[in-house]
């Protein structure tokens, strides 16, 4: 009965070795850590377990994580994990700030890639903790496994004991080929899919500002120039990804209404005739805007020249594209000068002296003298073209009768 006893407790005292043919799982997710991307390495490594994987490693590259409940759920998922699972920070240069920087330490196994860094550790969580901008760890100084490479990590970790929920367990990695020499077990590259891929593209600062201004633009581009269309579309598949930026990240919201109030000066600017003051107006209000746009805590703050790169788009289209595309509709013959001279329309705006009207179902930017006292909603009629210009006047009520 002792010697049984002995070897039951020797029994539970032995590490296991997973499988021979269960493989490898790398979970790559990218960019601040949003409730899409936690869940989806979750999700993997429950996946990872159901189908008897000998290995997970979390491939970590990220300045942000942006949800406190989720990512308590992964942090757990990585400290007692149902099977092995190791943490590289990597390839370089590749980040780890906030509640992603204690990960590596968590793990049974953790690395990083020499040229990367861990830091920011505060707010662990992104517009729920206390912003506090604190130092930055190199790859050298972090005591971590220096790994250039995943398939070096790989190969290093075969034979290393793992601590999971069901007790250790030691991770074979390696496998021999048939002409006798020896690889890494086949790996699987997990990502997000394309939805998810999709909203994450505006799940930082600049991107976020990007698509939400492209996507304003380019409704203001299809309202004033064009018919429903290509614009359109663009505009629909910009601010989704761009909207989903703001709604994840910290948003201050002042920030946005001054993005819209860029907007309308802008347009304003272009109802008169594209005054290049309102329209640079706009510009910089624009900028401002941008800069301010998400409260990055120090980790993921908005930078000055893309925010710029943004504002100098939306200045071609008020400035070039616009107004081309004006000039290109007034040529041509079915809505050149001998069509719309003598008809009438409404105007859309109060004239001062310029504004915007409707003839034959369609905008167009006009002008009129001072003291026609055009109001919006006055019947007009075209007396004239002025290059990107109707020159309008008001109708005298018999004929408008």
């Amino acid at each position: 009965m002792t010697i049984g006893l002995v070897t039951l407790l020797s029994a539970c005292a032995t590490t296991t070795t997973s499988s021979d043919n269960g493989g490898i799982d790398v979970v790559d997710v990218s960019g601040p850590l949003d409730a899409n991307a936690l869940s989806f390495i979750a999700d993997s490594i429950d996946l990872a377990d159901q189908q008897s994987k000998d290995l997970v490693v979390v491939q970590i590259n990220s300045k942000a994580v942006l949800d406190a409940e989720l990512a308590d759920t992964v942090e757990s998922l990585i400290e007692s994990p149902p099977l092995p699972v190791a943490v590289w920070i990597g390839p370089a240069p590749s980040f780890a700030y906030g509640a992603a920087a204690d990960w590596a330490f968590l793990a049974s196994r953790g690395a990083i890639a020499p040229g990367s860094e861990l830091g920011h550790e505060e707010p662990r969580i992104l517009g729920e903790d206390e912003a506090r901008v604190d130092a930055i760890t190199e790859a050298e100084e972090t005591g971590l496994d220096l790994q250039p490479t995943l398939r070096q990590y790989l190969q290093d970790l075969d034979g290393e004991t793992f601590r999971t929920s069901e007790g250790p367990v030691v991770v074979e990695t390696l496998r021999d080929t048939q002409d006798g020499g020896i690889t890494t077990k086949d790996t699987t590259f997990r990502k997000p899919g394309l939805i998810t891929r999709f909203l994450r593209l505006g799940v930082t600062p600049e991107a976020a500002f990007f698509f939400v201004t492209i996507g304003l633009t380019m409704a203001i581009f299809e309202f004033y120039a064009l018919g429903p269309g290509v614009a359109a579309g663009v505009a629909a598949f910009s601010l989704v990804p761009g909207v989903w930026g703001l709604l994840t990240l910290p948003t201050n919201w002042w920030a946005v209404l001054l993005m819209l109030f860029a907007f309308v000066v802008l347009i304003a600017g272009h109802q008169r005739g594209g005054l290049f003051g309102l329209t640079m107006a706009g510009a910089a209000v624009l900028q401002i805007a941008g800069m301010f746009l998400i409260n990055g805590g120090g980790q993921i703050d908005p930078r000055w020249w893309l925010v710029l790169l943004s504002v100098l788009t939306v200045l071609f289209f008020f400035l070039l594209a616009m107004p081309t595309v004006q000039r290109a509709r007034l040529s041509t013959e079915t809505v050149g000068r001998e069509s719309l001279v003598g008809h009438m329309g409404v105007a859309l705006v109060g004239f001062d002296p310029d504004g915007m009207v409707e003839v034959n179902g369609a905008r167009w930017r006009a002008t009129a003298h001072r003291e026609a006292g055009i109001g919006e909603g006055d019947v007009i009629e075209v007396n004239g073209v002025d290059g990107l210009f109707l020159e309008v006047g008001p109708v005298d009520p018999e004929r408008e009768t």
